[in-house]
């Protein structure tokens, strides 16, 4: 179970900003909302989320809620067919405490004895169906971020004590030492030199929903960091996390391939190795073509991959795909093809062995 939950609280109710009218001209402005909703009503996303409030009342939902950990809560979504959308580690652990029903005219989703670890995003939408092929509904959605505030646990928890983030120059990173309690004070600290990293707001910020943001990664920023979090209490720490810049651009497998001998004999043991030097967060997929593929000769495969630093602070990721012919024959001579694939695209390399 990730996070402790804390006593059960009374949760507080949202506070209401109403906006009195300044003069009394209510007749005009009826005929002009009305109108203003007609027309808009086929561009503007209907929010279809609700909470289950007691007594059967139900609560629209804003962008966030606070929640104190230890509550349950229960969320609606009108529609006959509603996917839902929550914390990814309530299905990585199949957690018990979350339940979720589609009925008639809505969904519902449960979610009981909460704790710090189920803050989050949880949004739903209607699915718009034709036969086996089904879209998101943009004008039916609803989402809402809660935070299960415990005062023991500031942070977020998560499942390990240090995580690596790649710092790609082309795109922001995210530290993501999210908060369980949006008021909290959270600071950004250098583990070696002891320093903390100032938030100036543009390069660096932070958002309690996502940690704080790199907009513009640079290997000056490579290190371990952690964060620390106030909220009239002692300060707590976050867990480390191993900043690693990334050298390597985006675009299709750098790759190369080679041979244990180019000339084999009978009864020989010839080894191919299909390399490609990538981004550290970017999966390879490897495909081989070889002479006694189709005859079904068989051939043994494996895949490797390990992050190595250039000694700068830049770091790149090392796959590899070995092919191994035990046993050489008349019927292995010829072309070995390694088709190396990402994200991005495909690279083909191939080599002959001769007999």
């Amino acid at each position: 179970v990730i996070g402790q939950p804390a006593k059960s609280k009374r949760p507080k109710e949202p506070g209401e900003n109403k906006i009195k009218p300044v003069n009394k001209k209510v007749k005009p402005k009826n005929p002009k909302m009305k109108e203003r909703e007609s027309v808009d009503s086929s561009l503007k996303s209907q929010s279809i989320l609700t909470q289950v409030m007691d007594k059967g009342h139900f609560q629209k939902l804003a962008a966030t809620l606070s929640l104190a950990a230890g509550q349950s809560i229960e969320l609606r979504c009108k529609g006959s067919n509603v996917t839902w959308n929550y914390p990814s580690y309530l299905d990585t652990f199949k957690d018990s405490r979350l339940s979720i029903k589609q009925l008639d005219r809505y969904s519902q989703l449960i979610l009981a004895n909460s704790t710090a670890a189920d803050t989050g995003e949880y949004s739903c939408w209607l699915q718009l169906c034709n036969g086996n092929k089904c879209r998101k509904d943009e004008t039916k959605t609803g989402s809402t971020y809660i935070f299960f505030t415990d005062k023991e646990e500031l942070f977020v928890p998560t499942p390990s004590y240090f995580e690596i983030v790649y710092l790609n120059p082309d795109k922001p990173a995210v530290i993501p030492c999210r908060v369980t309690t949006p008021s909290a004070k959270v600071t950004l600290h250098r583990e070696f030199p002891a320093e903390e990293i100032e938030t100036d707001g543009t390069d660096i910020i932070y958002d309690a929903k996502k940690g704080f943001v790199f907009q513009h990664p640079t290997s000056d920023h490579k290190g371990i960091v952690y964060c620390k979090a106030e909220s009239q209490g002692a300060p707590q720490i976050s867990i480390k996390y191993h900043l690693l810049y990334v050298e390597v651009p985006k675009g299709p497998p750098s790759t190369t391939i080679a041979v244990s001998s180019s000339r084999a004999g009978l009864s020989d043991r010839v080894q191919v190795v299909c390399t490609v030097l990538g981004e550290p967060d970017v999966d390879v997929n490897f495909r081989w073509q070889y002479p006694g593929q189709e005859a079904g000769r068989p051939v043994i495969i494996q895949n490797f991959w390990r992050l190595i630093n250039r000694g700068i602070g830049h770091t790149t990721r090392i796959s590899e795909s070995v092919l191994l012919v035990e046993d050489f024959e008349d019927i292995d001579e010829g072309n070995y093809v390694c088709i190396a694939q990402n994200l991005q695209g495909e690279t083909t390399v191939a080599t002959k062995v001769e007999l």
